[in-house]
């Protein structure tokens, strides 16, 4: 598919991801971003894309956006924390949301649904980690409804004439990023720079993608790949452990602090101690990963530093 001279709906458009797309495709397309601004922020949504506060689980206000003269709708919007207080409220909505999305979109015609999805579909799987391999089982109700989301993604593109392209993440980085590790070690070190507390035994090892080089990698995949159905795997061929990227995060602070640990060999219930996916399937069609998962993990804190610091 072509992504110029294009009328695009980017939900989640005001997150991390979703604003930094927004800003990619805003240059060369009519871009709608979709968001209730619950997690998101509205002056991260680029200057040149129009910002409609949505509630993606409300049908009628997905009508109001995804309209007649939409051609291609991106979904980002979703429950993204794995370790969620009410995970059958982020397993429903996140469903709904994707439900919703696809039902108007089939209605109205629209030429392409682009789904964020995770490298949580896959559970504990093995290294490095293939689009075909299976059984799928994740092992929190965040992967769950992933891979529930790619069961309704797979049938509105196999059975309703909906083309799709679902990309399964690894972990993304870059700035705006807030709740996650590294932003989580940042803000610790300004408020203790003499100890740093990370959860598990800081052995977890997976695969770092910066959002800028996440967002290039989807453009790429979607103007190249024209199954029915395309599903991708994004990530690097690399991974960095816990603490190494405390090491990182210390080193760009300038500090030395003292690691103490929670225990246990994972984070929190659901998390997946080790993950790599491979990417053998998008260097195919001709996109790698421009730097290692260090490298993108010490530009994402350089930047993350500079923002809360």
């Amino acid at each position: 598919m072509d992504l110029s001279d294009r009328r695009v709906v980017v939900t989640g458009g005001a997150g991390l991801i979703g604003s930094h797309l927004a800003a990619r495709l805003a240059d060369d397309n009519d871009v709608i971003v979709a968001d209730d601004c619950s997690k998101g922020e509205p002056d991260r949504v680029p200057d040149d894309a129009t910002l409609v506060e949505t509630d993606v689980t409300d049908p009628d206000d997905v009508a109001e956006v995804v309209t007649e003269d939409v051609d291609v709708v991106f979904h980002l919007a979703a429950y993204t924390d794995t370790n969620y207080a009410d995970p059958r409220r982020l397993f429903e909505e996140n469903t709904e949301m994707t439900y919703n999305l696809l039902e108007r979109a089939a209605e109205v015609d629209v030429d392409g649904f682009v789904f964020t999805s995770s490298s949580t579909v896959y559970g504990e799987a093995p290294r490095p980690t293939p689009e075909d391999y299976a059984p799928l089982e994740p092992i929190s109700e965040y992967g769950a409804s992933k891979l529930a989301d790619e069961g309704l993604v797979s049938t509105y593109a196999h059975a309703h004439g909906v083309q799709s392209w679902t990309f399964r993440f690894a972990n993304i980085v870059g700035p705006r990023q807030r709740g996650n590790v590294i932003p989580d070690f940042v803000e610790k070190l300004l408020d203790d720079p003499e100890t740093l507390t990370i959860l598990g035994d800081g052995r977890q090892e997976k695969s770092y993608l910066h959002v800028e080089d996440c967002v290039d990698a989807i453009c790429h995949v979607v103007e190249r790949a024209d199954a029915d159905l395309n599903t991708y795997n994004l990530g690097s061929r690399t991974t960095t452990s816990v603490n190494r990227i405390a090491d990182i995060v210390s080193e760009e602070m300038g500090l030395d602090p003292d690691y103490e640990y929670t225990g246990g060999d994972r984070g929190w219930t659901g998390d997946v101690p080790k993950m790599r996916l491979s990417i053998e399937k998008l260097a195919a069609l001709g996109w790698e990963p421009p730097e290692s998962s260090d490298d993108a993990v010490r530009r994402a804190a350089r930047q993350l530093i500079d923002e809360l610091a």
